[in-house]
């Protein structure tokens, strides 16, 4: 059934309780209650899957809060598990990061992250990535913190600064965003090995995050325990799932398109489904309440 008023847990909670956070990427309701069913603790709805998903465009800032809070909604409501939401650079100045964060919270958001890059903002795997002074990020971290009003929102600060001005000064800016308050830290896109090796020494203590793009990001792949003994503890997968739906759809329209009919070993049953998205809780009201069936109840 639907997850309304649920009572998620924290961000910081599952990171204390998970050594390790894998995070796929929801782009839709059905995927997040899949990665539910499956046995991830968390999850994240990133900008790059839904996007991709929702409009068949590319992740080039062509889509803001407007059309992104709309579906993260929907993608909450199927799914217990707490979210983290890329929110991109907030929208905007203080004021806009101020409101996405507030309305965010009362959707039941359980974490977001905010960048760093000049807009149009794009996908931090691209090239051309331009970022804002550090000293304006800072000031948008001020002003998510506020805005949380003391809810638990967990508040990841991303530098997009190793593809703009090299690893040094990239440090650097994470550093100062935890000054400023941030709960943890995201380096986007290391491509070198000691590169990876240095932000997890540099930052062990704290919550920290890497994303691998998968078929042909710029982080090179490594086991989620490598990463984890690197001192990583939160592993974003923005294209994993997103990829491979692409290929089985694009797989079964050619099977349809040829005569084909559907491989069982490749499918889910009619059984299956049901089951996923939950057709006996729904048979079961419409039974027990729906006047036209004749079954109704009045206890």
């Amino acid at each position: 059934m639907k997850a309304i008023n649920v009572k998620r847990k924290s961000w910081k909670e599952v990171l204390e309780k998970e050594t390790t956070l894998i995070l796929p990427a929801a782009h839709n309701a059905l995927t997040a209650r899949l990665i539910e069913r499956v046995g991830f603790k968390a999850y994240q709805v990133g900008g790059f899957a839904l996007v991709g998903a929702m409009h068949a465009v590319p992740d080039v800032d062509l889509e803001h809060y407007g059309e992104k809070s709309a579906a993260v909604r929907d993608i909450i409501d199927a799914s217990e598990l707490p979210v983290m939401v890329d929110c991109d650079d907030g929208y905007g100045d203080a004021k806009n990061v101020t409101r996405t964060v507030q309305e965010y919270i009362r959707l039941g958001v359980s974490a977001v992250f905010i960048e760093d890059q000049v807009p149009p903002k794009r996908c931090g795997h691209m090239s051309g990535q331009q970022i804002i002074p550090c000293e304006n990020m800072e000031n948008k971290i001020k002003a998510a913190i506020k805005a949380k009003d003391g809810n638990e929102l967990f508040i990841l600060a991303r530098t997009d600064a190793i593809s703009a001005e090299g690893i040094d000064k990239a440090l650097k800016r994470a550093e100062r965003y935890l000054k400023a308050g941030a709960d943890g830290i995201y380096l986007e896109g290391p491509e070198k090995m000691e590169d990876i090796e240095r932000i997890g020494k540099e930052f062990r203590k704290v919550p920290l995050a890497i994303s691998v793009l998968e078929g042909g990001g710029k982080t090179p792949w490594l086991p989620p325990k490598e990463f984890e003994k690197l001192g990583f503890n939160m592993i974003l997968y923005p294209t994993t799932v997103l990829f491979q739906a692409t290929f089985a759809i694009e797989q079964a329209l050619k099977n349809l398109e040829k005569g084909k009919p559907m491989p069982e070993d490749t499918s889910v049953t009619m059984k299956r489904f049901e089951d996923i998205v939950d057709f006996k809780y729904w048979a079961n009201i419409e039974e027990k309440f729906d006047p036209s069936s004749g079954q109704s109840d009045n206890k």
